[in-house]
């Protein structure tokens, strides 16, 4: 950024689109990731690690900084007249903040994702994904991904990121923590469309179907395999972490269904996980799929549905699709 303007997250969308509704959406999502890297950052002085005696709605341990984030999500939209619905991770159904009209914001986010990397010290995130009200009264939040208006996450590691998928391009914003200000530092982020990096649960191997297995196989048989090169693995449990690097370096993250998760559609949640990354990686000229359809291209069947995962580079994502063909 040396002898560069500094561009504000602000400004960019008040530069790249002519909704200021919008405009004021982002910025309180980004305020609210803003008051969570705090949260992050202070959660073992303040006494906010492990876990609490509740489940969020998917049965699993709720931390004490799940709570917390959430709490700061619908703390900050409750400043925005504009959105009518929010969708969480942590709560059970689709929370109705007015009655909609035509051109309010309906949002989706999981406020804390890979909140179990946190006892570890390890880059926990935000996911979020915007959507529009169609006509007065209409309360369908279940859409497909091809009706939003933008989607992002933050991630906060070493920095603090805010990272946006808006009018097919996706743009980083790095945390200045002098000046409480999010910063352009990433512009026109693009996922390289071939890589030899990928990102897997390698513990779930013996539940995996037979696309998967010769997928890893073939990668990690080096150059004497069918892909004649060295792959290295890399998997951080927390599916911003793993997606950030992908869009900064290349690669393809995989959270297949199989034998074990089958029933419950896969592990991650179409909505708040699978939806927002996937609008990411296609504007990053990624691709996102889930073995079988592009994500974005999925009807939604509940608030809270399950779904494989396989995106990223371009050229992976195909072949590992053509496994399961």
């Amino acid at each position: 950024m040396t002898g560069q303007a500094r561009v504000s997250l602000t400004a960019f969308i008040a530069d790249e689109q002519d909704d200021p509704h919008l405009g004021a959406l982002v910025d309180a999502v980004a305020s609210a990731c803003w008051s969570i890297s705090r949260i992050v950052r202070k959660a073992a002085l303040d006494g906010n690690l492990g876990t609490t005696n509740c489940h969020n709605v998917q049965g699993e341990d709720q931390k004490p900084l799940d709570i917390l984030a959430n709490d700061e999500f619908f703390r900050a939209l409750g400043q925005c007249p504009q959105v009518a619905a929010v969708l969480s991770e942590e709560v059970g159904e689709v929370i109705w903040m007015k009655a909609p009209k035509r051109g309010d914001f309906t949002l989706s986010c999981d406020p804390l994702d890979g909140s179990s990397n946190l006892d570890a010290n390890l880059s926990v995130g935000t996911i979020f994904a915007v959507g529009q009200v169609a006509n007065d009264g209409d309360r369908t939040v279940l859409k497909t991904g091809r009706s939003l208006r933008c989607a992002g996450y933050a991630v906060y590691g070493p920095s603090t990121m805010f990272v946006l998928a808006l009018n097919g391009q996706v743009n980083g914003f790095t945390l200045d923590e002098d000046a409480d200000d999010f910063v352009l530092t990433h512009p026109n982020l693009k996922i390289p469309p071939e890589t030899s990096e990928f990102a897997i649960n390698a513990s779930r191997q013996a539940h995996w179907d037979d696309a998967v297995t010769d997928y890893v196989e073939g990668c990690i048989a080096g150059e004497q395999g069918p892909r004649a090169k060295t792959f290295n693995m890399r998997w951080t449990a927390s599916m911003v972490a793993d997606v950030h690097r992908i869009l900064t370096r290349g690669g393809v993250f995989l959270y297949p269904a199989d034998a074990q998760n089958r029933s419950q559609g896969g592990k991650l949640r179409l909505m708040y996980e699978a939806i927002p990354m996937a609008m990411i990686a296609e504007a990053a000229g990624g691709a996102a799929t889930d073995g079988i359809a592009p994500i974005l291209d999925i009807e939604p069947q509940g608030p809270h549905q399950r779904i494989a995962v396989v995106l990223g580079s371009s050229s992976e994502v195909s072949l590992i699709a053509d496994g399961y063909r």
